[in-house]
């Protein structure tokens, strides 16, 4: 039910809280959720008009929170948030491990053919084949990754993966041909498939608003920062001889220093008091939520209230949508909530991020030396980690939607200016393609990366937020399945051969989700599950969420002060 704002001077005294901060764009209309919806919720929640009031004091507490007040508020769910996320540092190494090998001499000789000059090659097809097992592995991780917790919960999911990651790795490390090594990569995707969507979903279940961007894009984070690792020991071991085993073994190695510590942290770690909430077990949500906070939090923390919070939440969902298959997120309003958080996780590939993956690969192609291709990937990953550390701050002025659509534009001008470069053969212009690449991964880093994280942890409804997550990292996936395919082909001497050229193809995808995102992806910032919930069932347009308010609680009132600010109404 949609409330548009009329001029007439009449002020409503329980105007509360602001989504958005003070750069926020004017209300332009209050959306109230559908008296029908609440009245079958009245008849599924026992003291109605209590869990109302607590719920809504609850909503208005956290949406008031400040940074500093929601840190001391929440220190132990930001530890363990960043512990679970930690598991994701072993996936963005290995990655960056694998299309780095491609280019290190120890590995081409070990794994490769002669490429007739008296050098070695991975041949197309297998550098397709060996990016594509982690793929293909952790798609079928991330299907019953999104049954498993919703089943287990989160701790005991993560537990079990881990100890198969410890497993998996000794395959990599001991394989003695490229096929054995295949399957090796392809198994460790199955545990990884779990550390990426289940990471997400935890930090976001277990912090309150202010804390959300941070803690979901610290993920992001994690990424970068086992690609930096990976880098810098890739770097180090380029200068053992091509015959030396131990040069592509040692990285192999390295993979299993993370699983132990976060296996410990894991059986310390409380269970998500949305899962408790969700099966029933609310005495169990409590105590989850005094682990989560600091004991002197009491100000900021009210565990009754929060709880209520989240039962009067789930039961909005469950009026909504009753169901919680896979099949319930293409139904009804969970379907454009799916199409979008799977488009913002595929555009990380589409708008041209392989040439971050296949950086040290390009640099080489485009006429550096091994050493310094390698020095630039790592240059590049750790203009990466500064990118994302300073998307905290963007993200929380502009907006996740704004930040997002502003770096597909910045990235699309980047690209075309690597394509720019191929026109001419020097060692100038190679310099100028890397140092281009640098440019575009510190943009993507610092934009569409982390606020990726944020958006699909913020978009889905919370009763869906695991297969939801699901559903558009194997969209990811699938989409990263084709990129491995057809990267490789571009850059090899041994196919098609683009080269740099290869950065106008990227800029198009670019240019196509720019549009995309402009029409179609909304502003969640500030938002609580449940507002979201009433935005999407009121079908919002993308453009106008944020200068949308919502009255969650329908108190009535006549809304006609155009200062008027409603529950989720902003400044």
């Amino acid at each position: 039910m949609v409330t548009t704002l009329n001029p007439e001077p009449q002020s409503i005294a329980e105007a509360t809280i602001a989504i958005g901060g003070h750069n926020a764009p004017p209300i332009q209309k209050v959306v109230t959720a559908d008296p029908s919806l609440l009245e079958k919720v009245a008849t599924r929640v026992e003291h109605l008009e209590e869990v109302l009031d607590e719920a809504a004091d609850a909503a208005h507490k956290e949406q008031n929170m400040g940074l500093l007040e929601a840190f001391r508020a929440y220190p132990k769910a930001v530890g363990w948030s960043m512990l679970f996320s930690t598991a994701i540092v072993m996936e963005g190494f290995d990655l960056t491990m694998i299309n780095s090998f491609y280019a290190l001499p120890a590995f081409q000789q070990r794994y490769g053919v002669s490429d007739g000059k008296g050098g070695y090659l991975i041949t197309p097809a297998w550098q397709a084949g060996l990016s594509n097992a982690v793929q293909v592995g952790s798609i079928l991780g991330l299907m019953i990754n999104g049954w498993a917790c919703d089943r287990f919960g989160y701790k005991k999911t993560i537990g079990i993966s881990l100890f198969l990651i410890i497993a998996f790795i000794a395959i990599t490390f001991t394989a003695k041909s490229i096929t054995v090594l295949l399957v090796g990569e392809l198994l460790c995707g199955f545990p990884w498939g779990v550390f990426q969507t289940l990471t997400t979903a935890y930090a976001a279940e277990v912090c309150p608003i202010p804390l959300r961007p941070y803690l979901t894009t610290y993920v992001n984070l994690c990424w970068v920062m086992g690609q930096f690792i990976s880098s810098g020991v890739l770097k180090g071991v380029s200068k053992y001889s091509p015959t030396d085993q131990w040069a592509y073994r040692i990285p192999f190695a390295l993979q299993w220093m993370w699983p132990v510590p976060i296996l410990i942290g894991t059986f310390l770690a409380p269970e998500s008091p949305w899962w408790f909430v969700r099966h029933g077990r609310l005495d169990d949500a409590k105590k989850s939520l005094k682990a989560l906070g600091a004991t002197s939090a009491k100000a900021y923390i009210d565990v009754d209230k929060r709880v209520s919070q989240m039962v009067h939440t789930n039961e909005i969902e469950k009026v909504m949508h009753e169901g919680v298959s896979y099949f319930d997120c293409f139904k009804g309003t969970n379907l454009r909530r799916t199409e979008i958080v799977c488009m913002v996780w595929m555009i990380q590939t589409i708008c041209g991020s392989g040439f971050i993956g296949y950086s040290t690969t390009f640099y080489e192609q485009a006429g550096l030396s091994v050493d310094n291709a390698f020095s630039l990937s790592l240059g590049q990953y750790a203009l990466g980690a500064v990118g994302t550390i300073s998307s905290w701050w963007t993200m929380n002025y502009f907006g996740r939607r704004t930040l997002y659509l502003g770096g597909l534009a910045a990235m699309f001008f980047a690209l075309i200016a690597v394509a720019g470069t191929g026109f001419k053969s020097s060692s100038q212009a190679s310099w100028a393609a890397g140092s281009l690449v640098i440019v575009y991964a510190f943009l993507y880093q610092f934009t569409v990366g982390p606020v990726c994280y944020c958006l699909v942890a913020e978009i889905p409804s919370t009763r869906l937020r695991a297969k939801s997550v699901v559903l558009a990292r194997s969209a990811y996936n699938v989409v990263g399945i084709i990129n491995n395919i057809i990267f490789p082909r571009m850059l090899s001497p041994l196919s098609w051969h683009w080269g740099k050229k290869a950065g106008f193809f990227w800029a198009g995808g670019c240019l196509l989700s720019a549009v995309w995102t402009f029409f179609r992806l909304p502003e969640p910032k500030g938002r609580t599950y449940a507002e979201l919930d009433v935005l999407f069932d009121d079908r919002v347009p993308a453009r106008k969420f944020a200068t949308t308010a919502v009255d969650l609680f329908a108190r009535g009132g006549n809304v006609k002060d155009e200062n008027y600010i409603p529950p989720g109404g902003g400044h």
